[in-house]
């Protein structure tokens, strides 16, 4: 346990990255149109780094944080939006809350219409599952990790908003054909990807990052749907075997690997924010027993030793697409992006719900 870990340098780091957050800047060449490290972008990298900002308005009632949010979307709304896909889904999320909050029809119009698309239109593999299409490619016949959180997460939201029980089905559904068709039952971790079109897992890649997808979107889907007794129960369960496997493949550091089971592959931030702020907040709700606490306690301060004194947090790999190597995900460039500074804000808040992990209960 560091003598720095307080509830004062907690709430310092967490402006920092805050700060950090809103001065993203590409430090490295992008290979896509648009940039997915800017924030001023509207892609599936910044409706992350949107919504661990809304959350941590709703802790802390701060209405200045409210205010970027809300001139972020208007800002984009009237520049026009982003063709529908997997990844433009994300910023959704957060503009039904904002929409709700603040009444705002023309934000719940728009949050009704894209989820409309979801259910309707979005290209489906076999089994129903969402192809993971992006603006780049149809991506056809592929399930992804990244799906549940970047539009699973809006569809049930949706459902619960509208009362539109379709919606909420169909975001259940989602969520047992992806962990039926990327779940590692030797492991209890989860593939990157899987694809129809040849009945395989690509590298059979159990990348870091995909599988923090799944730690933290469940957490907050819980909080999102209420569920039927078997369904939760079967995705916590799969949720403890995932922390099982990953408490084994933490480093000595306290951090994961962007390959959890690669000792050859770099330590990666944004997974590791990802797992300590799921982890730490499903032992807070009593749905992961007490024993993973420190495990979170520790990814969570080995991220926070990667933030520098400008809030950026280092050691996070760039946007990475389902591989068939292996050398593929290790290849990868890391630079702060806007999910590897959220998914530190939200683990930091989490931090400070576990204050008798740093001598202050």
């Amino acid at each position: 346990m560091t003598v720095a870990w307080t509830q004062p340098h907690v709430e310092r780091t967490i402006e920092q990255v805050i700060a950090g957050m809103k001065q993203l800047k590409p430090t490295i060449r992008e290979n896509v149109k648009d940039s997915i490290i800017s924030m001023d972008v509207w892609d599936w990298s910044q409706g992350v780094g949107l919504f661990a900002l809304y959350l941590y308005y709703k802790e802390t009632g701060r209405e200045d944080i409210r205010g970027d949010l809300v001139a972020w979307f208007d800002r984009h709304l009237a520049k026009g939006l982003p063709q529908k896909n997997v990844n433009t889904m994300c910023p959704l999320l957060t503009l039904s809350y904002l929409g709700e909050e603040l009444g705002r029809q023309d934000y719940l119009d728009l949050c009704a219409s894209w989820a409309q698309w979801v259910y309707k239109e979005m290209p489906r593999t076999p089994e129903g599952g969402i192809s993971h299409l992006t603006v780049d490619s149809a991506n056809e016949g592929q399930l992804w990790d990244d799906t549940l959180y970047m539009t699973v997460l809006f569809l049930g939201r949706m459902g619960v908003l509208l009362k539109n029980d379709a919606y909420v089905q169909e975001s259940i559904h989602q969520f047992l054909v992806h962990l039926k068709y990327l779940t590692d039952v030797r492991t209890g971790l989860f593939f990157h990807g899987w694809t129809f079109l040849g009945n395989h897992h690509f590298a059979g890649a159990l990348w870091g990052r995909g599988n923090a997808w799944y730690t933290a979107g469940l957490v907050d889907y819980l909080d999102i749907v209420p569920l039927p007794g078997g369904v939760r129960r079967f995705l916590l369960t799969s949720l403890e075997q995932q922390a099982e496997a990953l408490a084994s493949l933490q480093t000595e550091s306290g951090m994961w690997r962007t390959l959890l089971n690669d000792p050859e592959s770099y330590e990666e931030s944004s997974a590791t924010a990802g797992f300590a702020y799921g982890i730490l907040k499903a032992v807070r709700g009593g749905f992961l027993p007490e024993k993973f606490r420190a495990i979170g306690l520790k990814a969570a301060q080995a991220v926070v030793s990667r933030i520098d004194a400008d809030g950026m947090v280092h050691d996070v790999s760039y946007g990475t697409c389902v591989g068939d190597t292996m050398q593929y995900y290790k290849d990868i460039a890391r630079c702060p992006m806007p999910y590897g500074q959220a998914m530190t804000l939200l683990m930091l808040v989490e931090s400070l719900k576990h204050p008798q992990l740093w001598g202050q209960a």
